[in-house]
């Protein structure tokens, strides 16, 4: 019997410890611990998306948001990869049923990686598409099994799902930030996807499809953007928690140079750690209101351009805020949290790449925003 919303969520506290024990080897590796990966999919975690058909949870959106903030943590770059592959099940319930029961009916999930601006070249040949290209940002591919590559055909953008041996990873994830992700490029060279398994841009990016129609549950039409924003909010407030964490830890202990000055029982570091405990439950609570915003239209209608461009505000604002939080707990917390043994700086470094993604990027999100305002036309695909 798959798990329930309650389990998924004490499942992901139980692995919580050895998730946050592995992550500065995750980070020296430069991949996703596999010892991590194999808990997690025997937790039932990375199922909990999966259609209940195919004998996954179909967990609600909400416990993906408590789960991924969890695992996020404990180690930024594992809450990455491990939303990554809960909320890509939702994009293989797009496509047909037929490719449906292929990627689900071996193993009842997939791990997918989804490269949406790769670059690529498909041409139409019998029965399918020939695909070349290289996609960049591929988070999973170090333990995928299938992959998604979107780009340019030669009738316009569509999307394609190829079995991860038809694809070559190149080892380029060579980050300060994010490092245990092992978000390696891959390449096609010459690959032939059926029709099947191919969608096109306006039904991956709209959301509702002739495959997301077969189920009942309006997650499985949810559009794109909306999918990402959600997959991200936990990862980002969540790791701005491990963030406290660490930064908990180092105010409890740490005793200044020269003066002897033992900093917990200082006022100052008292009001600083307020304003750090303050400012990172702000950030869980605006995730929320996001998550809820995004539910409630779900349930009730369709997404409107308003919707979008409202969510993609409120995932780039808490993007900011916690990237401006974690610096201000770095600036506060010493030069010996710089060393490289410390958990504090893997986390500042990780929050400050994740901040940096053109899905949520601050200035063009607000440049949309103030022009929508005006009465004037997007300048920007990502909405």
């Amino acid at each position: 019997m798959p798990a329930t919303d309650a389990d998924l969520i004490q499942r992901a506290r139980d692995l919580a410890p050895g998730i946050r024990a592995r992550a500065a080897a995750a980070a020296e590796q430069r991949r996703p611990h596999d010892d991590t990966i194999r808990e997690l999919i025997d937790a039932e975690i990375i199922q909990m998306l999966v259609p209940r058909r195919w004998n996954g949870s179909e967990a609600s959106l909400a416990t993906m948001m408590e789960v991924v903030e969890i695992l996020s943590a404990a180690c930024p770059s594992t809450g990455w990869i491990a939303a990554f592959y809960i909320s890509h099940n939702i994009y293989v319930a797009k496509f047909p049923e037929r490719t449906q029961e292929e990627l689900f009916g071996p193993k009842g999930y997939v791990l997918l990686p989804a490269a949406s601006a790769a670059d690529m070249e498909a041409r139409k040949v019998s029965g399918g598409w020939e695909v070349s290209g290289r996609a960049a940002w591929g988070s999973g591919i170090v333990h995928a099994d299938w992959v998604l590559m979107s780009g340019k055909a030669e009738d316009g953008p569509r999307s394609f799902l190829m079995p991860v041996a038809d694809v070559t990873m190149l080892d380029t994830w060579h980050y300060a930030g994010m490092a245990g992700t092992g978000s390696n490029d891959y390449v096609a060279d010459r690959v032939f996807v059926p029709d099947h398994h191919v969608l096109t841009a306006a039904e991956f990016h709209g959301g509702a499809t002739e495959g997301s129609r077969g189920h009942a549950n309006p997650l499985y039409s949810v559009p794109f953007l909306i999918a990402a924003y959600c997959t991200i909010l936990p990862v980002l407030t969540g790791s701005l928690k491990g963030a406290l964490h660490a930064f908990e830890e180092l105010v409890e202990r740490r005793v200044r140079n020269f003066s002897g000055v033992v900093v917990r029982d200082q006022q100052h570091a008292h009001v600083t750690l307020g304003e750090m405990e303050i400012a990172t439950r702000v950030a869980s609570d605006m995730a929320r209101a996001a998550y809820g915003r995004a539910i409630d239209i779900l349930n009730s209608r369709p997404f409107t351009f308003d919707d979008r461009l409202a969510i993609k505000g409120h995932t780039a604002f808490v993007s900011r805020h916690c990237r401006e939080t974690v610096n201000r707990m770095m600036a506060a917390a010493g030069a010996s949290s710089f060393h490289t043994g410390q958990a504090l700086q893997r986390i500042w470094r990780d929050l400050n790449t994740v901040c940096s993604h053109a899905f949520w990027d601050w200035d063009s999100t607000c440049e949309l925003v103030g022009r929508h305002h005006l009465g004037l036309a997007p300048n920007h695909p990502l909405v």
